[in-house]
């Protein structure tokens, strides 16, 4: 349950097919049937819908077995990736919407081991493609293992360097894994620290699963078997719950009064989704007085920044289910004045959720956060309305040369819309192929424009032969007979 009273799921690679009660295929918001067979989508797949199963949105794909993911206060979605087993590629992913994650080739769907142009030099790094245009880039390589559960903990109780982290089992290794994470551009990095170790003293602990208590302690499910992978559990009598808490605390659980707007506030700042879970449903069906209470809750500056964004979900949720759309609209212009980058993220995610006219979030184009950037060019993806170009060339015109999430919410904005889009950059940018910056954005283009731009970087003499691969591989990912005809100039 995410804090926008969403549904959010995933299935990997297997998974083939989403279908609805009656054996129907699933068509998703951007009007494509949800399956694997690469029209569009391929592989493993992260979905976000309504909770009765309407409007599902196809929010990643070409993963190959993802098995859970999880979703922080501001909207942020976290998700583990397993490997093909033995390749030490396991990976944790910052899921920015919308993306190719790269298991298979994009084009072609072509496996990882294909021989290609621009090879990655290691095979944790070819596995994902991430040397492809159209890749979006992965947060941390985990090395070998069976990843599992994973959650994010939003409480207080355990030790200040777990607070707000991703917590992550992974059965392979034996190991619970707190990933601590820091901004990186309009991406994030991490660190790992350790929260249970099992493989030094008891190599059959295979954790499962993890949640967060209401006392906000940690509980880890341990299936407990000497195995793991290739279906062949072979302990079917054994299996363990551990608690995590610091020493002397006992395990209580909070009573919250989800009758009153107090007590439902009382229950949506718990760190437990339980208890988040049936605060917001309860608050959604109060009306009035509970608007009047999220919206004192979300403008008290001194409140944590979670709980304030938890009330404004909920908050904008019960306003736009009474048909206010235009009071939603105010408050995203005012919450993008906010000084927190977290909250005009949360801020650009709400115009996006609720359909707020371009005009209200176009300010955020000259944001100083590139995270908040990012979230605006999310925004534009088929986006028809007549500013959108325009903003994306603003926005491709503030890209460093060294962000590759930054680039990579570039190419998501422009999908469908490629050639109007380039052309504003074009319009906007003094001959962008001599540039560091603009070869970046014209090798993840994919424009009409885009193949004679390509060549005309491969043939310029002030191209390193070293480079030239990673246009050309570039090239594989355009087709028609504007490709063809820049083909033809490099054989004459």
């Amino acid at each position: 349950f995410g804090p926008d009273g969403k549904l959010y799921f995933n299935m990997g690679n297997e998974g083939k097919q989403l279908m609805d009660k009656d054996g129907k295929p699933i068509i998703d918001k951007d009007g494509n049937e949800v399956a694997t067979s690469r029209k569009p989508y391929q592989e493993g797949l992260v979905f976000r819908c309504n909770l009765d199963g309407s409007q599902l949105e196809t929010l990643g794909w070409n993963f190959r077995n993802n098995w859970e993911l999880a979703v922080d206060s501001f909207g942020t979605i976290w998700q583990s990736d397993n490997d093909d087993d033995g390749n030490k590629g396991v990976r944790i992913n910052y899921v920015m919407e919308y993306g190719n994650y790269g298991y298979k080739d994009e084009f072609t769907g072509a496996a990882w081991k294909t021989a290609r142009e621009n090879l990655e030099k290691e095979i944790p790094q070819q596995h994902w493609h991430l040397n492809d245009p159209g890749v979006v880039p992965t947060m941390l390589l985990t090395g070998a293992g069976s990843p599992t559960g994973i959650c994010i903990y939003e409480g207080t109780l355990l030790p200040e360097v777990f607070r707000n982290q991703v917590i992550h089992c992974d059965a392979g290794p034996s190991i619970v894994r707190a990933y601590v994470t820091k901004k990186d551009g309009a991406g994030y990095k991490a660190e790992i620290v350790n929260v249970l170790d099992g493989s030094a003293r008891d190599n059959w602990f295979r954790p499962s699963d993890v949640c967060v208590a209401p006392d906000g302690s940690l509980f880890v499910s341990d299936w407990y078997d000497p195995g793991v992978g290739g279906h062949n559990q072979q302990d079917v009598d054994r299996g363990r719950i551990f608690r995590l808490a610091p020493p002397g605390v006992k395990y209580s659980v909070p009573k919250y009064d989800f009758t009153t707007p107090a007590g439902c506030l009382a229950a949506l700042d718990s760190p437990a989704l339980s208890a988040r879970y049936a605060a917001y449903s309860a608050l959604q069906k109060m009306g009035q007085p509970a608007g009047a209470a999220l919206h004192a809750a979300f403008f008290k500056a001194d409140n944590d920044p979670r709980l304030r964004a938890r009330a404004l979900f909920c908050g904008a949720a019960l306003v736009a289910g009474g048909g206010q759309k235009q009071f939603v609209a105010e408050m995203v212009k005012r919450t993008l004045q906010e000084t927190d980058p977290d909250i005009r993220v949360l801020a650009l995610r709400l115009a996006r959720l609720h359909e707020v006219d371009l005009s209200a979030v176009a300010s955020a184009a000259k944001d100083t956060s590139p995270e908040v950037r990012r979230e605006l060019a999310i925004s534009l993806r088929h986006n028809k309305s007549p500013a959108a170009a325009g903003l994306w060339a603003d926005l491709a015109a503030q890209y460093d040369g060294k962000d590759r999430w930054y680039l990579e919410a570039l190419g998501l904005a422009a999908d469908k819309q490629w050639d109007a889009f380039l052309d504003a950059y074009l319009a906007k940018t003094s001959e962008p192929w001599k540039t560091t910056t603009g070869r970046d954005i014209l090798w993840r283009s994919r424009g009409k424009q885009t193949p004679a731009l390509l060549v005309k970087i491969i043939k310029d003499p002030a191209t390193p032969e070293s480079d030239q691969p990673r246009y050309f591989r570039a090239l594989d990912f355009l087709s028609g007979r504007e490709k063809d005809a820049a083909l033809k100039t490099l054989l004459e």
